[in-house]
């Protein structure tokens, strides 16, 4: 007898295949073994199947999250949250609160994390003053909610040796004014120095990421990614391999810059898993954030700087020759590009690297966030087999800032997901968590409906079906994955990474969707998470 053997029964089970719907599904062991009539599979299961009655609910391939940064998710848990503040004070507040109850000793970096300009009532960035304040002993970091721009107090820019001699970071920016660090960084700058900060305890740091693996899994996820993987992080992703803590796949992306080190690191899972990690390429960025006024864009932000299109972070010839090594070594290539301008250096330079190399090498090469990627670019997106990973809960969550930095009709063609639909490209969707929850039905929700917290409705043109909706977060991810023939569809033969919902995507108000619970999730078989 299979000591895992399951047969649902009695609910929607949504297949994503040709027949959409099944009445019954057999799992034995970590696999699909049947699917069909309830009958037929119980002659194929042995007499101590547990019979499984969904009672009406929704069985469905488990979501796939094409884009995170799992690490810097666990990382949040032992960071003040700054995510639901609207001023100065509120931030104060929330630091000064974390500081008692983790009985922060002197010297000791403090971070916050999520705080947004744009909803502040200041409506500015927090100042190294009000940092100095706050923490008036200890080095403090304030995290923007991107995850690409931070503030730092006066003990925060001597811990990092940041003075008035010290040069600017291209592709980045160390603010001074009158010569001096404001303790404002974004891009590059903010990227370098996050590197440079003390890590907490491995304990700390290990309980950290099983709370998020925990997350994921309450989210419906069991394919979840570690979206810049840098040397840092490698002690913790070898110990995580060889300890088996991940109930979860993990799969991680190399700075490209360090391509050749990293990959000695990790050989074993070069492509393949290793206790649920596999490496699944390289990764680089090109430019910033919409909301914080860092995409780098062909048209000028609206505001009071004339002319201002942000910047890019990288030259030609040194993303070509990045993207010449993604295509000789055979590894996929994930490209952070929010503005337009980004992803046409992104195009431009993967065509002639492609050129140059003449490789063959079918990398499925990923726009990741995609988020001004505007329709005269999209015949080449398709060309090239470009795979656009959308940020389409910006519509929701950041759509407003977007109206103002770009006006209505620029910022009603974010996240092109009906278009490229429309020209034949395959697309996904992420929540590039830290920045936002992993909350896949949230982002269902902003696909299919668009609308802003205002209430607007942005890009009426552009919103998906419920239907394409869900398989952008499952068919497709695991198609971006190189896994469509083990995961992303219930078919006979794939791995058994199911979710059970309390209602229908495809079936509810579509206003409504957001509100589904996920009661249940199942990776290879097991039941990993259980509300």
């Amino acid at each position: 007898m299979d000591k895992n053997e399951k047969l649902y029964f009695n609910g929607d089970i949504l297949t994503l295949e040709d027949d959409l719907y099944v009445e019954a599904l057999l799992v034995k062991g970590s696999k699909i073994c049947r699917l069909g009539k309830k009958e037929e599979l119980l002659k194929e299961a042995s007499e101590d199947v547990e019979l499984i009655d969904l009672q009406g609910k929704t069985l469905m391939p488990s979501f796939i999250d094409s884009h995170s940064h799992f690490a810097g998710y666990a990382s949040t848990f032992s960071q003040a949250d700054l995510s639901e503040t609207t001023s100065f004070e509120e931030i104060s507040g929330a630091i000064k609160k974390f500081i008692v109850k983790n009985d922060v000793a002197e010297g000791k970096w403090i971070q916050g994390d999520g705080y947004d300009q744009n909803f502040l009532k200041e409506k500015i960035h927090p100042t190294k003053e009000l940092l100095d304040q706050i923490a008036p002993n200890n080095p403090l970091l304030v995290k923007h909610k991107s995850g690409h721009m931070g503030v730092l107090n006066t003990l925060g820019l001597k811990a990092l040796g940041i003075t008035a001699d010290t040069p600017n970071i291209e592709g980045g920016l160390i603010e001074k004014k009158d010569g001096e660090p404001t303790g404002y960084i974004e891009e590059a700058a903010f990227m370098h120095y996050i590197q440079e900060l003390p890590m907490v305890s491995n304990e700390e740091f290990f309980g950290n990421l099983m709370k998020a693996q925990n997350a994921y899994a309450s989210f419906g996820i069991t394919t979840a990614q570690e979206g810049f993987v840098i040397e840092q992080v490698v002690p913790i992703y070898q110990y995580l391999i060889q300890t088996k803590m991940l109930k979860i796949d993990l799969v991680g992306y190399l700075d490209i810059s360090k391509a050749e080190v990293l990959k000695e690191k990790f050989a074993n899972c070069l492509k393949k898993y290793d206790n649920h990690i596999k490496i699944g390429g390289y990764k680089t960025f090109l430019d910033g954030s919409p909301q914080g006024r860092t995409a780098w864009m062909r048209t000028p932000y609206l505001g009071e700087e004339e002319d201002y299109y942000a910047y890019g972070t990288q030259k030609d010839e040194d993303l070509k020759n990045s993207l010449k090594l993604a295509l000789n070594d055979n590894m996929q290539v994930l490209v952070h590009c929010n503005g337009d301008a980004a992803c046409e250096q992104y195009i431009n330079q993967f065509k002639l690297a492609k050129e140059e190399t003449k490789s063959t090498n079918e990398i499925r090469p990923v726009i990741v966030h995609a988020q001004l990627l505007d329709k005269d670019q999209l015949d080449e997106v398709k060309e090239l087999n470009m795979i656009p990973s959308f940020f389409v809960a910006h519509v929701y969550h950041w759509g407003d800032i977007h109206i103002n930095n770009f006006g209505m009709e620029r910022a009603s063609r974010i996240s092109l997901a009906k278009s490229a639909q429309d020209k034949g490209i395959m697309y996904t969707f992420h929540q590039d968590s830290p920045v936002i929850e992993p909350n896949m039905l949230e982002t269902i929700w902003c696909a299919v409906n668009r609308i802003t917290k205002n209430g607007v409705l942005l890009g009426k043109n552009e919103r998906v079906t419920p239907l394409d909706a869900v398989k952008a977060v499952t068919k497709n991810a695991a198609y971006q994955y190189f896994e469509e023939d083990i995961k992303g569809t219930l078919k006979e033969g794939k791995l058994a990474d199911l979710i059970i919902l309390d209602n229908n995507i495809l079936k509810v108000d579509q206003m409504k969707i957001k509100d589904i619970k996920v009661l249940e999730t199942i990776k290879e078989g097991k039941t990993i998470f259980k509300k």
